[in-house]
């Protein structure tokens, strides 16, 4: 993985937690794995600071954190479409990982973790997070927008199922089939769920 990033461009990354020693333990795998720490923060509040300042690529945040939390954290982070965010959070603190959904976090990470975890956690963040500017470069209102991700996501379901597709290769063949044919990915979108519909009365 080292390889491959230093290979391509390197993604950087901020991270805010307020344990030094898991910051510590974090950038250090992070580096290992070809990523370039560009800055660290003890609070939320920095974290925000440091994000619209660095323009980082990820943003890693600690759920409980002083100042601001990493909820909080990540809903300005978010919300200001600066970068992806990863949610760090205990085992005990499951139930917020739906609340970090809600404000706006891409991934999440459950403490203690591997190295092994770290990587797959920040790809699909920025997989998501790619996903979600695509589409939303193409749809202006958010209604449409709302709708327009219901449906690729759906879509995305049934090619994952029908072809054995990952998340981001069927997101990129609807991506990739929209503009071939000069469509929206809505109208590839929905024409993939009609198909299926087609092919399955049966289930119905």
């Amino acid at each position: 993985m080292a390889d491959t990033q230093a290979g391509a461009e390197r993604r950087r990354v901020l991270i805010a937690e307020d344990e030094a020693l898991i910051r510590l333990d974090l950038a250090e795998m992070l580096v290992e794995e070809g990523y370039d720490v560009v800055g660290e923060a003890g609070d939320g509040e920095t974290a925000v600071r440091l994000a619209e300042e660095l323009k980082p690529d990820l943003v890693i945040l600690d759920i409980k954190m002083p100042i601001m939390d990493g909820l909080a954290a990540a809903e300005r982070i978010a919300g200001g479409r600066i970068a992806p965010v990863v949610i760090l959070t205990a085992f005990s603190q499951r139930d917020l990982v739906e609340r970090a959904r809600a404000a706006g976090a891409m991934a999440y990470l459950v403490k203690p973790f591997q190295k092994s975890d770290l990587v797959p956690a920040i790809e699909i963040a920025l997989s998501r997070y790619s996903e979600i500017a695509a589409l939303e470069s193409e749809v202006a209102g958010l209604t449409d927008r709302l709708e327009t991700r219901k449906s690729v996501e759906r879509a995305k379901g049934e090619l994952m199922t029908k072809y054995a597709m990952t998340e981001p290769q069927a997101f990129k063949w609807i991506q990739r089939t929209a503009m071939d044919h000069r469509m929206t990915m809505r109208e590839v979108a929905d024409r993939i769920l009609k198909e299926a519909e087609g092919d399955t009365p049966s289930t119905e």
